[in-house]
């Protein structure tokens, strides 16, 4: 049962993430009536920063909820083989259908929004970028969850500063996604799901880049137990 709450809360969580994406432009351009000038980027930088917040509020309420496959792969692969198979054959699903049913609705109730992230490079250099940009912020999550386990608002304030400035570093390559299941829903709406640039770029760099990050940072840090058993060793 617990299971099934999860994948429901997962298709919602990524409903309303790429909502929210599209809500939080239309509010800055459109509301308060700002084009493309730096107040109105920092203005987008601050209700980002607030919206990540609130999506972090409503993970912890679900129990685990979320909206990027990335996060819930990087702690399968950590975890036994059973929930490997549950999280890449069901949530991982879920947070596609819920991204791609976000952005039909979108596009039907909003038509001039524009068509979401695209590849504005070459293949190689946007397969770069995402891996580059996914390798870090899952090094960063991996390094928050390990020293900072109990402080919900430190680590989100962490985090999101960071996803930000990832973002932000990449948006005129590859839009700075890092999220494969946001990207599908646009890039389904488009009709270019199934195209190279996007399976390479937005699935398989930062699926490897995920990989790689948890490996890396195994390799580097050791566990808190044998950490803690070596003080202990030590101060006896």
């Amino acid at each position: 049962m617990a299971g099934i709450q999860l994948i429901v809360s997962d298709v919602v969580i990524s409903f309303m993430w790429v909502w929210s994406g599209t809500l939080i432009k239309l509010f800055v351009h459109k509301v308060l009536g700002f084009g493309y000038e730096p107040r109105a980027e920092v203005i987008k930088g601050a209700l980002s920063i607030i919206n990540m917040f609130f999506f972090a509020f409503l993970g912890k309420i679900s129990k685990g909820g979320t909206y990027n496959p990335l996060t819930v792969l990087s702690t399968a692969i950590s975890g036994d083989f059973s929930r490997f198979l549950y999280t890449v054959g069901a949530r991982i699903p879920a947070q596609v259908i819920g991204s791609i049913t976000g952005v039909r609705l979108i596009i039907d109730t909003f038509p001039e929004i524009g068509h979401g992230p695209h590849l504005k490079v070459d293949i190689h250099r946007g397969a770069l970028t995402e891996g580059f940009l996914t390798f870090a912020i899952v090094i960063i999550s991996l390094g928050l969850a390990r020293n900072i386990p109990g402080s919900f608002y430190m680590k989100t304030w962490i985090s999101s500063v960071s996803k930000l400035s990832l973002h932000i570093l990449g948006s005129d390559l590859t839009g700075g996604c890092m999220n494969p299941a946001s990207v599908l829903g646009w890039a389904y709406a488009r009709g270019e799901h199934i195209t190279k640039e996007h399976i390479l770029v937005y699935w398989l760099a930062p699926i490897e880049a995920t990989l790689l990050a948890v490996w890396t940072f195994r390799l580097l840090v050791r566990p808190l137990k044998e950490e803690k058993a070596n003080m202990k060793n030590k101060s006896d």
